[in-house]
């Protein structure tokens, strides 16, 4: 082979390999390209989901009031004159009939005696007027006196009648009056401190000062203030059927509504100002934890136990003057659905319109999806995100 060919053949298989090198270089890069320019596949929004709560509850309306007593009594002295003892501690429990003070006794006691001294009188003028009467009778029949003498016997003898009936009420009243010189507890309870002590004069009627107070401690009446639209829909209708109205209370420093109670009395109008009707509860008092002027949280039963559809608080979001949840499908595509609330029920939301039970919804992460976007759920029960 000449030097010439040999250098052809050279040439040709060079460029024969080149050819093919840039053959194979091509189609590499564009896939490559390719999957660089394609979009990226989108991240789905992680969030809690659980199923709607299906349960037979009772509704309940909360309401705040006050407590009340049962009795509440303001001690005055039924007779003027000097105290002279003090029967009882500032707050103690006293039974009725227990004497609380003592008012000095003996003008009283110097009143009955000369009542029953008049009584006495009385009984001897009546006593003597009715035989003078009985002999006037027979004279009259022998008609061996005037009638004038005799009407007068009998006139005597009726007043006298009279006269030992107004002794013996004068008697009743100076006993009365002794009576009274010792104050007695009129109910059972709780009695304040005296606000009159020993050694002053008080005197008897309404517009005296109190000498204490005194407040029943075994039941507790709770007052508070009923809407009118709650009013009609559940306390008057049950009124009306003669149905009893749970009612449940809660102070202050207790946990939910721990005590038991009963309607007592609804007044008797609506205030047209507030637009609300004074109601008032009683509740047992046997630990007398309740004490008249306390803050009490009341909550009143509406209705027989019904079922329910209850979700958490946090899965409700506001679309202006809307309520909606966010419902997941069978391919976790969060679907848009307004709803309808009512009230709150052991920490959930009762939904009265626009979910099913064995829904699931968006409790938590709300604010990252937006309807129609498929999610990534987190299975939760239903308040485990609060």
């Amino acid at each position: 082979m000449s030097l010439l060919r040999k250098r052809y053949v050279l040439t040709a298989a060079a460029a024969l390999v080149a050819a093919l090198a840039a053959g194979h270089l091509v189609p590499r890069t564009s896939a490559r390209a390719a999957v660089e320019s394609a979009p990226a596949a989108p991240v789905l929004a992680a969030v809690d989901v659980a199923k709607v709560v299906d349960r037979r509850i009772t509704d309940w309306h909360e309401y705040s009031g006050r407590l009340e007593a049962v009795d509440r009594v303001e001690v005055r002295p039924l007779v003027s004159g000097t105290l002279t003892q003090v029967h009882f501690k500032d707050g103690s429990l006293v039974r009725k009939g227990d004497v609380l003070f003592t008012i000095d006794p003996r003008p009283y006691a110097a009143a009955l005696a000369r009542a029953e001294a008049q009584l006495a009188a009385a009984q001897a003028r009546q006593v003597y007027t009715s035989s003078e009467l009985a002999r006037g009778k027979r004279l009259l029949a022998e008609n061996a006196i005037a009638r004038r003498d005799f009407e007068e016997k009998q006139n005597a003898a009726r007043e006298a009648a009279a006269n030992l009936q107004a002794a013996r009420a004068a008697v009743e009243s100076a006993r009365l009056d002794l009576e009274y010189t010792r104050i007695t507890a009129p109910v059972s309870g709780r009695i304040s401190r005296a606000r009159i002590t020993v050694g002053n004069v008080v005197s008897a009627g309404a517009a005296s000062e109190p000498l204490t107070t005194l407040v029943s401690v075994d039941r507790m009446y709770a007052s508070f203030d009923v809407d009118e639209q709650s009013f009609l829909k559940y306390v008057n209708p049950a009124l009306a059927r003669g149905a009893p109205v749970s009612v449940e209370l809660g102070l202050a420093n207790e946990d939910g509504y721990p005590r038991q109670g009963a309607l007592s009395s609804v007044d008797n109008r609506l205030d047209v100002s507030s637009g609300t009707i004074r109601v008032r509860a009683v509740f047992d008092n046997a630990d007398s934890t309740l004490v008249p002027g306390l803050y009490a949280r009341v909550r009143l039963g509406a209705g027989g136990p019904r079922e329910a559809v209850l979700v958490d608080e946090k899965a409700i979001g506001t679309d202006q003057d809307k309520r909606f949840v966010l419902v997941l499908d069978e391919t976790d595509r969060a679907v848009y659905r307004q709803v309808s609330i009512g009230a709150s029920h052991a920490g959930l939301r009762v939904i009265e319109s626009g979910l099913e039970p064995g829904e699931r919804i968006v409790v938590n992460g709300l604010q990252r999806v937006r309807p129609g976007e498929t999610v990534q759920p987190r299975a939760v029960s239903m308040g485990e995100a609060s």
